[in-house]
């Protein structure tokens, strides 16, 4: 990993130069292994093809060592030698049975790539599974990218990632402090301080501020498992309420077995087992309820998940189980054996204060809770709603793009590519429902682009260092994306030929620090490029980030990805007829598009799942706290039956006594909304901190959690109390 130091803060990336690699393993006696690779989502599908059978696959480019890293099985090759020539390829399992429909006796054999270069076949891999973060139908040797990219050769430059085994014995702390300069000792100039991170700690710890780890997709693993945790102690509060308003039919089976010797350790036990017992049925019911809905899990959450019963799964159950069952029978257990024989006998229960105090503690504590999730329920789907509706800077809506092959890219000429580029575009124009089109050097405008420091201006500070996105347009691809200058003009050709143009967006000049910045010039990489336009801030990474300085260079020559705007309703027929368009220029070559709407969508497919899963476990912690209500309502009622008749005697209305048994649970609800309002704003607006844009928790929100939490308290209670209500004290009375 890469902390690079900018004027303002640390930016930490995973790219390194590409000679990092081979000198680490050079220079480092702890380092074993070292290879760098191109990251797989920084690539295209290319075309491969075997005789007329052609597909698409994602491929990247990697070291000879790559299979000694990373644990792929290699069914066919040797590991060692796979990558070893610049003509080899290895593929996956699944790419041979596509283009050769067997893995049998292919190694050796021809593949064509993008109908122009051929492979030969070195290594078949098993494949990567689901679960992997690292997907690829192929793999190339990394030669292959250095004699592709020229520039790469120098350690200026950086695009690859840098994975590294370590010798057995090797400290990561050590190791780091030997690299943190490596890179400033071959270039005096670089901002970048090394640091080695495990692989294993990527996925789930990708976030870092200021060059420090800040979390990652770990804190929601940490939410779920403490929203898990709330909804097992909500039910275990249910359980102790309810077996200790039971307490009044178990009292004479108390006083007896007390009578005739039963010590109060017996009775907790006894009562213990009780409460073990439902929790290992519980157990049983819940194992057949998972397997139930797995897969419909597993549709809501994006994953692969199985049930794989061994010791770690096993053994983690079964303790929780045994917890549960302790910690929920522990009070009724305590409680039940605490009974007096005599008073119990003749029918005396004694409720204390500390009782009532802790069953009321206990249904504000689960209400609390279940306000907590109304509102993080509430504000996560504002949240997304603030995302959908928020302007981008450029129009996402009814544009597809696709890579353009054969005619139309990668020719032996300049002329000839241009000539197809445009050919292929003014083509496209004229088909009916298509409003622009252009094409640009990256397959989105929705990517991580990387950044640059190579950019000078007049008045630059030798101190002052700003990493810019950076992306190459075509004529027309601002309009085609819809977005707004702030200053000066877009590309045209009508107004000027020289494609050595460049526009900034409104960030990036503000940090560059430039007064009218229209026709000053600028050096990229070497390259005088003159400013003609400033367009507005527009967001090419989520919400999550601020806008970051980004420039737009002119560069017909290098676009390949071409996105079409259509009209709104003519998608299916438009679309039919580019991808004729595509088979005349781009023979041999299969028609892969995609929406922009679906790259913008993808940044944020975590959020939509938190969103889902957040509505079932508010849902769950509801119903679970409103069963929990719903049987001490009717106990409360049962044990007030004789008093309710009394008062039902003496004129109280049906009206009067509903009120009389609703006033009390629905006091203690609302003192549960004003216990959870505070602790909900501090608890979302830690989880909103991590959006750069967002939106501002109103009293709305918490009006609206607190009306829903007491109609559906109201609702649980209700019919308990016109039961109660409408009972005839006859019957209640008639013992008196």
């Amino acid at each position: 990993m890469v902390n690079a130091q900018n004027s303002n803060d640390i930016e930490t990336i995973p790219q390194t130069p590409s000679l990092l690699a081979e000198a680490l393993a050079k220079d480092l006696p702890e380092v074993e292994y070292a290879v760098a690779a191109i990251p797989v989502s920084w690539g295209s599908k290319t075309t491969l093809s075997v005789g007329d059978n052609t597909t698409k696959a994602v491929g990247q480019y990697a070291g000879k060592d790559y299979l000694n890293i990373f644990s792929w099985r290699l069914l066919l090759g040797e590991k060692n030698t796979v990558l070893s020539d610049k003509n080899s390829i290895i593929i996956s399992k699944s790419l041979a049975l596509k283009l050769f429909h067997t893995t049998d006796n292919i190694l050796g054999k021809t593949i064509e790539w993008q109908h122009e270069r051929p492979f030969t076949i070195t290594g078949i891999v098993e494949g990567t599974p689901n679960n992997s973060t690292i997907q690829f139908d192929y793999i190339l040797p990394f030669q292959l990218f250095l004699d592709a990219n020229p520039d790469e050769t120098k350690w200026s430059n950086s695009d690859p990632n840098t994975y590294i085994v370590l010798k057995k014995g090797a400290h990561i702390d050590e190791f780091n402090k030997k690299i943190a300069a490596y890179v400033k000792s071959r270039i005096k100039e670089s901002n970048s301080n090394l640091f080695a991170r495990p692989f294993s700690k990527g996925y789930l710890y990708s976030n870092y501020e200021n060059g420090v780890q800040t979390g990652g997709r770990i804190e929601y693993v940490r939410l779920f498992s403490i929203i898990a945790l709330f909804i097992l102690i909500i039910a275990c509060i249910n359980f102790m309420n309810l077996s200790t308003a039971k307490a009044s039919q178990r009292m004479k089976e108390v006083g007896i077995k007390k009578c005739i010797g039963a010590s109060r350790g017996s009775l907790v036990i006894q009562y213990l087992g009780e409460s073990l017992l439902m929790s290992f049925l519980s157990l049983v019911l819940s194992i057949v309820l998972l397997f139930a809905f797995l897969t419909p899990f597993n549709e809501i959450t994006g994953k692969h998940l199985s049930l794989h019963f061994d010791t770690n799964i096993i053994l983690p159950v079964l303790g929780v189980t045994l917890f549960v069952g302790i910690l929920s029978g522990s009070y009724p257990a305590l409680y039940l054996s605490g009974f007096r024989p005599v008073a119990v006998l003749k029918g005396k229960l004694s409720a204390s204060i500390g009782e009532l105090w802790v069953r009321r503690g206990l249904v504000i504590f689960q209400f609390t809770l279940s306000v907590l999730f109304i509102v993080s329920v509430l504000v996560i789907y504002r949240q997304i709603v603030f995302i959908q509706s928020t302007n981008q800077g450029f129009n996402k809506d009814h544009i597809i793009s696709f890579d353009m092959e054969g005619k139309a890219s990668t020719p032996e000429d300049q002329k000839a590519f241009l000539s197809g580029v445009e050919s292929f575009l003014t083509e496209v124009k004229t088909i009916p429902g298509v409003q622009n089109a252009s094409s640009m050097d990256h397959e989105s405008i929705i990517a991580d682009y990387g950044s640059t420091s190579g950019i000078a201006w007049e008045g630059k500070s030798p101190k002052t260092i700003i990493n810019f996105g950076n992306i190459g347009f075509n004529y027309g691809m601002i309009e085609t994306l819809g977005m707004e200058m702030e200053a000066g003009r877009s590309f045209s050709r009508s107004i000027s030929a020289d494609t050595a143009e460049i526009i900034f967006n409104k960030t990036a000049i503000d940090m560059m620090g430039l007064k009218n910045p229209i026709g000053k010039t600028v050096k990229m990489w070497g390259v005088d490029r003159k400013i003609v336009g400033v367009v507005k801030d527009f967001h090419f990474e989520s919400l999550h980030e601020r806008v970051k300085p980004f420039a737009i260079r002119l560069e017909p020559l290098f676009t390949y990805c071409l996105m079409a705007k259509i009209q709104a309703g003519n998608e299916t027929r438009v679309i039919e007829q580019i991808r004729k368009l595509h088979q005349k220029y781009c023979a041999g070559f299969v028609f892969d598009y995609k929406f922009l709407d679906q790259d913008y969508q993808a940044q944020y497919t975590a959020e939509k799942r938190v969103a889902v899963l957040s509505r079932y476990f508010a849902g769950l912690a509801i119903l679970i706290s409103c069963l929990g209500l719903f049987g001490l309502a009717a106990f409360t009622a049962q044990r007030r039956q004789k008093e309710i008749g009394i008062r039902k005697v003496v004129g109280a209305t049906v009206g009067n006594v509903v009120f009389l048994l609703s006033a009390d649970f629905l006091k203690w609800i609302l003192i549960a909304v004003f216990t959870a309002f505070p602790l909900a704003w501090w608890m979302m607006n830690n989880w909103l901190n991590g959006f750069a844009y967002k939106i501002k928790i109103g009293a709305d929100i918490f009006i609206i959690a607190g009306v829903v939490t007491l109609v559906i308290t109201f609702i649980t209670i209700s019919y308990q109390s016109i039961r109660a209500a409408l009972a005839n004290p006859v019957k209640s009375l008639r013992s008196e």
